[in-house]
């Protein structure tokens, strides 16, 4: 192993991070080669820099005027140059300042700082790399996002197990009793590791306060038991929220000063935060009772190790686009009139739903926030209510496996919102009695 390696295990032996790490992430370090050099030499070399393999004149990075033309806020740094791994110091701060004020409730003293990573899909994919070995578990809710499988069952061939997270009736919230008995009995054979993912993608759900002490509470008596407990707050749709009982910090918030033996990570971003879905950026950022700054140095630098090892760095330009929102004075009434949008988009979704007596082989799983819901299809195919809506209606939502569709609200014009559920409902009572489309 390498000896930078084994200086960053060292430091992280004796805590809950050090007794999570995979195998791999015991192996991960940052070189102390040209990226690291060449960081020192960014601040110390004033005279000339020699050590980046780019072009510069006058001490800027040439630039192709077509280029130049295409992003006229953006400096020559800005636009071409190579970010830091862990990403633009000032956008590392700034974020973590946002993470603070939406979770007023979190220390800012007692986090990391946030690492850029090359979109959320990029972080969760590192922590999975950095976390689970094979053979594995880890809980996700059932159903999920479909990238969790290939990341965590694909890549990692670890064991992902789904939790039926609204119980076999798809009450009007979370199955608590549910939740809990899979935690205890993943912990019973090792660690416990869940991913949670609110608002949920693809329910559309987020925890209520009472649900949100509850899935503290599971978690604290089994690190009370002496296990070791790793807690992925996968955010990407953060902040949107659209009822009143929904609990309004990232559960990261919790989890990060609950106990000793509880790693808490929250993989976040500008994604859908800021209405950014093509710059592909997002953060990592560590948090858990008894780290010091030392232990999260640590963790950033095996985090950069991931990176470096892959993609090198992420995107240089759509950092600086994040960054220059942020600081744009329009953003925020911009982005209140966006959320605004989408709330207006739920609101007709949930007015349909509970108006309109959907057929016996649809029903909706809880939803009060996101982008999306979802539908559990009984005694009819998924897929094929995707395709007949799709080839026959021109209509396109997607199907989960066999079981379960999920559909967008968040693209679909308020006026278009009745007509599209009233085909989805039509079509799926038409399926029991009609041949279904052929498959392809």
């Amino acid at each position: 192993m390498n000896p930078l390696a084994e200086e960053l295990n060292a430091i992280l032996d004796g805590t809950v991070a050090g007794r999570l790490l995979s195998t791999l992430g015991r192996r991960f370090y940052f070189p102390r080669g040209i990226i690291a050099q060449s960081a020192e030499a960014k601040q110390s070399a004033h005279a000339a820099n020699a050590t980046i393999g780019m072009a510069y004149r006058e001490g800027k990075p040439l630039i192709l005027s077509s280029i130049a033309d295409s992003m006229p806020t953006l400096t020559a740094e800005e636009a071409v140059a190579y970010a830091p791994t862990a990403g633009v110091e000032k956008l590392r701060r700034v974020w973590k300042d946002l993470i603070v004020q939406k979770n007023p409730s979190i220390d800012p003293d007692t986090i990391s700082l946030p690492v850029v990573t090359p979109g959320l899909t990029g972080g969760i994919s590192y922590t999975a790399d950095m976390f689970l070995d094979e053979g594995e578990t880890i809980l996700a809710s059932e159903p999920c996002w479909d990238n969790y499988g290939l990341i965590f069952s694909t890549r990692r061939n670890a064991n992902m197990r789904g939790v039926p997270y609204f119980g076999k009736n798809h009450g009007s919230g979370l199955d608590m009793a549910a939740i809990e008995k899979a935690a205890g009995e993943a912990a019973a054979q090792g660690p416990l590791v869940m991913i949670l993912n609110f608002p949920n993608n693809p329910s559309g759900y987020s925890p209520t306060c009472k649900e949100a002490g509850a899935f503290v509470s599971i978690v604290e008596k089994i690190a009370q038991k002496g296990k070791d407990v790793l807690i992925i707050c996968d955010d990407a749709y953060f902040g949107h929220f659209y009822e009143e009982e929904i609990y309004r910090e990232s559960l990261f918030s919790r989890f990060a000063r609950l106990h000793e033996n509880v790693l808490a990570i929250k993989i976040d971003g500008p994604i859908k935060e800021e209405y950014v879905w093509g710059l592909r950026m997002g953060f990592i950022t560590f948090g858990g009772r008894g780290l010091e700054p030392e232990h999260y140095e640590a963790l950033t630098k095996k985090t950069m190790g991931a990176i470096r090892s892959s993609i090198s760095c992420a995107n240089t330009p759509a950092q600086h686009f994040v960054l220059k929102a942020l600081e744009d004075p329009r953003s925020a009434a911009e982005k209140e009139g966006f959320q605004e949008l989408l709330r207006r988009r739920y609101h007709a979704v949930k007015k349909f739903v509970n108006e309109n007596p959907a057929p016996p082989s649809l029903r909706a799983l809880p939803f009060n926030s996101g982008y999306f819901m979802s539908f559990h299809c009984q005694g009819i195919s998924a897929e094929n209510l995707r395709r007949e809506l799709l080839a026959n209606h021109g209509i396109g939502i997607v199907a989960l496996g066999e079981d379960y569709v999920r559909v967008a609200f968040s693209s679909l014009d308020e006026e278009k919102i009745p007509a599209v559920y009233r085909t989805i409902y039509d079509t799926a009572a038409g399926l029991g009695t009609a041949p279904a489309l052929a498959a392809h």
